[in-house]
């Protein structure tokens, strides 16, 4: 009984082929074209172990897009934040309000006597959403600004409006010491400039300042109290920066009565377009025109034991500013025409950097009634320039040809003998010169 011998082993050489063949996979172009034209001996045979594993599959293919997007950003793609998600009060449309503040829920807490007031004032302000916009523009939405006490006095008789500062209460506080140093400012509106500001002292470190100041405008006629309005407004003094402003009160003086005293206790606002206010007549003409150069108090008698005629310039009042730094140096020259020679020019002194100068100076002319009803008396008002030509800002005749109030006020300076008269005058372009030399 012969035994057939087993079959010859496979050579190592078939056998590492046969074994790179089955752990590392063809290339995948390559699998195709040489699947046809490999050789039957280097397919695997049946004779391989149960325990030799398949082939694994083909690697998936990845762009090089993938291939960054993966490793730069690994997780989902977030929403870049907006400057709006942190200041809700710049969105434009719609949004969940930002949750109150500490001193709102206190203050539902005081008045409503129950805790979650915070909610409360949220669904108050989604369902006005408008008025929750006009609460935001402002840093101070629930702020109180204060209170101011006044009071008005008009003297027709003197063309005089007295205003008494009293104090001021319950202030904002402006500094970082939580305190503030407060002053009144004072305008006629409309119009509104240097001429006519008036302003209290300044009081330090307080919030309940005591003033008890009076101030008086000059030159202010019966027209000027039905069209003018008063603005007082409160600011804290700083040296090292700008002045801040806290808040205003405005008073229409049309309401005041000639002679009355009367006494006002106002909150203060913040009133916005104030320029506009200050700038609505500027263009209505001629009249604003003469306003804006401003008044001059004169007082005229006649001195019949003496025979000479005594011109007193008290005051000017809300003068144009012919500067630089928005002040004048006004002085005043008066001539009595026709020429007289030198007794007949005369000039007050210089007052320097004011608009509302003060001059109390009198002069005299030594002329015949018969001759003074013939004259005319030549004002003019100047602003002094050193080494330059001085600037003309307004002037006024009084005599014979004048007309209206200035025409009044001569005829009554020769009617009543021995008797002061004063007027206020309005100062205009009239005898204006050509040019003027130092003098």
């Amino acid at each position: 009984m012969s035994v057939s011998k087993p079959p010859p082993a496979p050579s190592s050489s078939s056998s590492s082929s046969s074994s790179s063949h089955l752990t590392i996979p063809p290339p995948p172009l390559s699998t195709s074209a040489t699947g046809s034209s490999t050789s039957p001996s280097l397919s695997p045979s049946p004779s391989v172990t149960p325990h030799s594993s398949a082939p694994p599959p083909s690697p998936v293919k990845i762009s090089m897009q993938e291939h960054f997007a993966i490793n730069v950003c690994p997780g989902p793609i977030l929403p870049i934040p907006q400057i709006s998600d942190f200041f809700p009060r710049f969105h434009d449309y719609p949004c969940t309000p930002p949750p109150p503040r500490e001193k709102k829920i206190l203050k539902e807490e005081t008045f409503n006597g129950e805790v979650g007031g915070g909610d409360k004032d949220k669904d108050r302000r989604g369902e006005n959403d408008g008025e929750r916009g006009e609460l935001q523009d402002s840093d101070d939405e629930d702020t109180y600004l204060g209170t101011l006490e006044f009071s008005l006095h008009f003297d027709e008789e003197n063309n005089c409006l007295h205003c008494t500062i009293h104090k001021a209460k319950g202030l904002k506080a402006m500094d970082s010491n939580g305190l503030a140093d407060p002053y009144v400012k004072l305008h006629l509106l409309p119009g509104a400039s240097k001429a006519n500001k008036l302003r209290t002292k300044t009081l330090k470190n307080t919030l309940n300042p005591v003033w008890n100041e009076t101030l008086v405008y000059h030159g202010i006629t019966a027209a000027d109290m039905t069209t003018k309005t008063l603005r007082l407004c409160v600011c804290d003094m700083d040296r090292l920066g700008r002045n801040e402003f806290i808040g205003e009160v405005r008073v229409a003086l049309k309401k005041l009565k000639e002679g009355e005293n009367k006494r006002y206790n106002m909150g203060l606002e913040r009133i916005a377009q104030n320029k506009e206010a200050n700038n609505q007549t500027v263009e209505s003409g001629a009249p604003v025109a003469e306003e804006e150069r401003g008044r001059i108090l004169v007082s005229l008698c006649y001195n019949t034991e003496k025979g000479t005629l005594l011109v007193g310039i008290i005051r000017c009042a809300h003068l144009a500013a012919m500067d630089s730094n928005g002040y004048s140096d006004p002085f005043v020259k008066i001539m009595l025409q026709p020429d007289m020679g030198k007794k007949s020019k005369y000039k007050t002194t210089v007052k320097k950097k004011t608009l509302n100068p003060e001059f109390n100076e009198e002069f005299s002319y030594e002329v015949s009634l018969d001759q003074l009803a013939k004259k005319t008396l030549e004002i003019s008002v100047w602003d002094y320039d050193l080494g330059m030509s001085n600037d003309f800002i307004g002037g006024v005749e009084l005599g014979i040809k004048a007309s209206g109030q200035r025409l009044r006020h001569w005829f009554e300076c020769l009617k009543n003998k021995g008797k002061k008269v004063e007027y206020w005058h309005t100062l205009t372009q009239q005898g204006a010169p050509s040019s003027d030399k130092p003098d």
